[in-house]
This record gives structure tokens, C-alpha cells and sequence, in this order.
């Protein structure tokens, strides 16, 4: 089953589901924020992505400013990282959307095109 993760009051979440239902793509939806992703999720969605694991950071974040993370995440180990993002799910890139074979993080229509074969 495809999975959303998103905060609902986050603009780029809302386009993405749009997106999604205006699509048929059905998915459960899970709010970041409060049901947070563990660090035993957040590892196995980041291995399953390819993807460095900077990009599962919401840099544009107020706690991502406020905690200072872009000075800090070169001195974190991996495991430190993973922690931390299932500290608080407003760390966390979103939206988050899952299905068999992709893990999309953020939200860009022509990525979601071509992976989703729309």
C-alpha cells in the first residue's frame, strides 16, 4: 500500500496530495507530526531512496535554523542523524510518499510524472 507522509498544513504537502488524488493514486496518509517516523523507518525509507541523507532534512525549517543543523550534520554520525530527525517530524523533508519500488521526498509533478508513470 502507497503511504503519504506530510504535515497537513504544510502548502507543499497539499499540492502533492492534489496531485495525487486528481491522479487516483490511492495511499494512507500519516502526519508527520504527530506520528513521527522512528529512526528504524527513517533509515530503511533513506536506504530504499538512494538518496543522500541531507535530503530527508527540511533545511528551510525554523528548527533546522534554530538548532544550527547546517554547521552541525558534517560532525554526525548516521545513527546520531536518524535520531534526531525522529526527535521532532518537523525536521523531516516532506511530504514523504512510498510505494513498492520509490520513496519520493519533497514533491516536484515531473518527478512524480515519470516515476509514477502518469
Amino acid at each position: 500500500m502507497n503511504q503519504f507522509i506530510c504535515y497537513p498544513k504544510c502548502s507543499t504537502c497539499i499540492k502533492a496530495k492534489k496531485y495525487l488524488e486528481g491522479n487516483e493514486i490511492t495511499f494512507t496518509l500519516r502526519d508527520i507530526k504527530e506520528d513521527r517516523l522512528n529512526a528504524t523507518e527513517l533509515r530503511n525509507l533513506h536506504v530504499q531512496s538512494n538518496l543522500p541523507l541531507k535530503r530527508f532534512f527540511n533545511t528551510s525549517g525554523l528548527k533546522y535554523k534554530e538548532l544550527q543543523l547546517k554547521d552541525k550534520l558534517a560532525t554526525m554520525s548516521e545513527d546520531e542523524q536518524y535520531e534526531l530527525l525522529a526527535s521532532d517530524g518537523m525536521l523531516v523533508k516532506r511530504p514523504i510518499f512510498v510505494d513498492d519500488t520509490h520513496v519520493f521526498v519533497g514533491f516536484k509533478e515531473v518527478e512524480y510524472q515519470k516515476l509514477l508513470n502518469v
